[in-house]
């Protein structure tokens, strides 16, 4: 294994309707990588996409109401957003679907045209991760009539995680992986770790004098509510949803950014401080997971020893 070098080799493209980024300590290791990234992207899309009729989620929702058997990958990414709604006490629930498409995000992001949307309608509760008939030694599902799921709050994590601990067994270098604002790195770091600068998009090109951070392994998620957004009549909403009362939560974070073991973690825990407002504070605190949350105001909060803004030349991050 030879050492990391200074200026790892990077490459961004499309996938999942959103952007994935590549990077990995030694050049001579992004294609042996970047096939591993390409196989776990196909295969996710295919297992997990709402926007797919051919995907198993698809599949599994359009046969709500009878039980069917899913993959060995459906399933992982199943128990992982079942795990989310149990630790959260279902405030990142996956049967959230119908709320997600009735506010209007029932094609990708990139497909939605303001114009193509009805008057705003609020599907109400969520059924409930519980009511989700799961037999996982027999890998068989059955949803609830009238109940859809949508894994994409977590299923996109775990794709990074997946793909980052892959690419790093299979080419023995670091490796780090961000899917919208979903990293997860894996193996040797780079010297000083990975420089990720926090942003309200992932997709920014300027993040320069924007504040950064290093992590040397496991996961950082961004969680925001400025990018992904569109207008329904006279207000405008985004993907991420409270399954309380099917709508968007009351506006108080932007952007919540949190580091953790895992992509899946911090994700989890992204997507929860959303959802609980003022009240996430208090939860980031007792889970023991550094925090930056950035008020609609541009307000910054941390927590649990976030270091300070600092600003790096390089850098690889964003929000989802």
């Amino acid at each position: 294994m030879t050492p990391a070098t200074a200026h790892p080799a990077s490459v961004s493209f499309r996938a999942l309707g959103t952007t994935a980024s590549l990077l990995v300590t030694d050049p001579a290791a992004m294609s042996a990588a970047r096939r591993v990234l390409d196989a776990e992207l196909a295969a996710v899309d295919a297992a997990c996409s709402r926007f797919r009729p051919d995907s198993e989620l698809s599949r599994a929702n359009a046969a709500a109401g009878a039980a069917v058997h899913v993959s060995a990958l459906f399933a992982e990414a199943l128990d992982v957003a079942l795990y989310a709604a149990e630790t959260t006490d279902g405030v990142v629930d996956p049967t959230v679907g119908t709320a997600v498409r009735a506010l209007g995000y029932d094609v990708t992001f990139a497909a939605l045209r303001p114009q193509d949307l009805s008057p705003l309608r609020v599907a109400g509760p969520s059924a409930g991760w519980r009511a989700v008939e799961w037999d996982r030694a027999a890998r068989r599902l059955r949803i609830p009539r009238g109940v859809a799921l949508d894994l994409g709050a977590t299923a996109k994590a775990l794709a990074a995680d997946r793909a980052a601990d892959r690419a790093a067994e299979v080419t023995g270098h670091g490796v780090l992986v961000n899917l919208g604002g979903d990293l997860s790195a894996a193996g040797d770091p780079p010297p000083g770790g990975w420089r990720i600068a926090v942003a309200d998009d992932h997709a920014a090109t300027d993040t320069a004098g924007g504040p950064t951070v290093s992590i040397t392994g496991g996961g950082l998620a961004t969680s925001g509510t400025t990018v992904r957004t569109w207008r329904r009549g006279d207000r405008r909403v985004h993907h991420i949803v409270d399954p309380v009362t099917g709508d968007v939560p009351a506006p108080v974070w932007r952007t919540v950014s949190v580091a953790a073991v895992s992509c899946v973690a911090a994700n989890i825990a992204s997507t929860e401080a959303v959802v609980l407002g003022d009240r996430a504070l208090g939860r980031l605190r007792r889970a023991g997971l550094p925090a930056r949350l950035v008020r609609v105001d541009g307000t910054v909060e941390r927590v649990c020893g976030w270091p300070a803004d600092q600003t790096v030349e390089h850098t690889e991050g964003g929000a989802r």
